[in-house]
């Protein structure tokens, strides 16, 4: 890959990933029309599973064979067990924080709000079947660090290796924007610069794909446990002080966890 182009390939990467989320939606709806003879207005559950389903195939295929985000057995070979606990907890420290953030933030203009119920619904449908799981907390964790750290933040860093925090941060970005939902752009944002961090440190994708796996997992609980997307933590605690005191003991979780990814995380060929 020729250095002076790694940038662009960076941003062609998520584009691409983008386009595979659109061909595989079309695909859907082109075997549904075939099935019933008539183009669906809506995928329905099962049709929006499926085309999530396929569209993460597609990425983890396609980035693997064409090795723009290459995989090797050089990390997994170090047994890296106190690096792949430490995500576990560090991913169920970090959102009720999370959760409090998302109640701070103010409300969204009206011309957003569409856009931000349909993801939503989006997400509802998957979670809301047995199927949603594989779907939500295995397939994209693989693809989305597949994509986003080995290819994206991968290029950015060939290309300028000596600004590794600042290729970080653009690659958190373009995690954040691609989930294309106002009311989700800072938890990706902050979520994306502990995974670059942890793949820059390690050239793995392992770390994040057990962080990615773990938080994941762990909204899918919670949707199971309170549906309503509208739900807050203070309303789930019940008060503004309980939620503060929730905040506070699980970045008792979270710091020591990131102390000991730090004090852990490193390259296999170290």
């Amino acid at each position: 890959m020729n250095k002076s182009i790694n940038a662009f390939w960076a941003v062609g990467f998520v584009i691409l990933f983008l386009g595979l989320q659109f061909v595989s939606m079309i695909v859907t709806q082109l075997s549904l029309y075939l099935l019933h003879g008539e183009w669906p207005a809506e995928l329905g559950t099962v049709g929006t599973i499926f085309a999530t389903a396929l569209f993460s195939i597609l990425a983890i295929a396609l980035f693997t064979i064409a090795r723009w985000a290459p995989v090797s057995r050089s990390y997994v070979v170090t047994r890296p067990w106190g690096v792949v606990g430490w995500c576990v907890v560090a991913a169920i420290g970090a959102t009720i924080p999370s959760l409090f953030v998302q109640e701070l933030m103010p409300a969204w203009p009206e011309r957003w709000q569409d856009q931000i119920d349909r993801a939503a619904a989006l997400m509802s449908q998957i979670m809301s079947t047995t199927g949603g799981y594989a779907v939500i907390c295995l397939l994209a964790p693989v693809a989305e660090e597949l994509v986003f750290r080995g290819a994206a933040l991968r290029s950015l860093l060939l290309w300028q290796p000596q600004r590794r925090w600042l290729m970080i941060v653009l690659s958190a970005v373009l995690f954040a924007v691609s989930h294309m939902n106002p009311a989700q752009l800072l938890h990706p944002l902050v979520i994306g610069l502990l995974l670059g961090w942890m793949y820059e440190r390690t050239r793995s994708v392992l770390p994040g794909i057990v962080f990615h796996w773990a938080n994941n997992t762990v909204a899918y609980l919670l949707f199971h446990a309170y549906p309503d997307p509208d739900i807050t933590l203070t309303q789930i605690v019940g008060s503004r002080g309980n939620a503060l005191l929730a905040v506070f003991f699980s970045l008792l979780i979270v710091v020591p966890s990131v102390y000991q990814l730090n004090r852990l995380l490193r390259r296999s060929t170290d």
